[in-house]
């Protein structure tokens, strides 16, 4: 678990959910730096890896990561998305995403994080969140020193 606590209100985070394609990964293939990262955030939370493997490499991509790999509809996926926040907990749950299918999930999470990467972001999903990065390493960074969170969610 890993507690941010600010001046209005103390967030516990004990699950990460990540969007794979867009958001860990381009073009179906982790982003450098991601793996370690994924590591070192598993050793504080459960770390779930959701994909609709539009590129089929999701599987392949997260062999050996300390993640739960869970595949959402192609078609529904943003519905699929906000039910697995709403299992996990949305109070105890922090999620990353870029796309339409992340915007219920950002918004449903007790820290939604959007990330601007190379395959681009949508307005909803910025609609959703509570911090937008620049890359995937900002937005793990982010979760990663919990004084960061605190400089920028204290109001």
């Amino acid at each position: 678990m890993v507690i941010y606590d600010l001046p209005d209100r103390t967030i516990k985070i004990k699950n990460i959910v990540l969007d794979f394609n867009g958001t860990l990964a381009c073009d179906g293939s982790l982003l450098p730096g991601v793996e370690q990262r994924l590591k070192s955030l598993a050793e504080r939370c459960n770390v779930y890896v959701l994909t609709s493997d539009t590129y089929n490499t999701a599987a392949a991509a997260c062999r050996g990561l300390p993640v739960t790999l869970m595949t959402v509809d192609k078609n529904a996926g943003g519905l699929d998305k906000e039910r697995i926040i709403d299992r996990l907990g949305p109070e105890n749950t922090a999620a990353i995403g870029n796309g339409v299918n992340d915007a219920l999930m950002l918004k449903r999470a007790a820290l939604g994080l959007l990330v601007l990467g190379p395959e681009g972001s949508a307005v909803s999903a910025l609609k959703g969140a509570d911090v937008i990065f620049p890359d995937i390493l900002s937005a793990l960074d982010f979760l990663l020193h919990p004084k960061r969170v605190v400089a920028t969610m204290r109001p």
